[in-house]
């Protein structure tokens, strides 16, 4: 059985830092993801990895502050999140898929974790 269990989210000033985790079981999975989903808006990409190689991707909006890292002897994949800002308040979702070539869409993706909030005040 396939599960992606993340942890991490909290609340935290503007300017502040966390770091989420998501522990993967069940299988091995070609690509991880990281997107945020804020009320009332769509899921959205936020970073992504290679798990064989360390190939990473990011959201323009994320680029320079969130580094998205993963460890292989214990299936966990991180998010180092700085320089965190209000707008980036949001539940954080891990996310696996097995192959494709494409990796910024929410339909990329066939396995999903339950989602941590995280929430940046100002």
């Amino acid at each position: 059985q396939v599960q992606l269990v993340e942890s991490g989210g909290g609340l935290v000033q503007a300017g502040g830092s966390l770091r989420l985790s998501c522990v993967v079981s069940g299988r091995t999975f070609s690509r991880l993801a990281w997107f945020r989903q804020a009320p009332g808006k769509e899921r959205e990409f936020v970073a992504t990895i290679t798990w064989s190689g360390g190939s990473t991707d990011y959201a323009d909006s994320v680029k320079g502050r969130f580094t998205i890292s993963g460890d292989n002897a214990k299936n966990t994949l991180y998010l180092q999140m700085n320089s965190l800002k209000p707008e980036d308040t949001a539940v954080y979702y891990c996310a696996a898929r097995s192959y494709g070539t494409h990796y910024r869409a929410v339909y990329d993706y066939a396995y999903w974790g339950q989602g941590t909030q995280v929430t940046v005040s100002s």
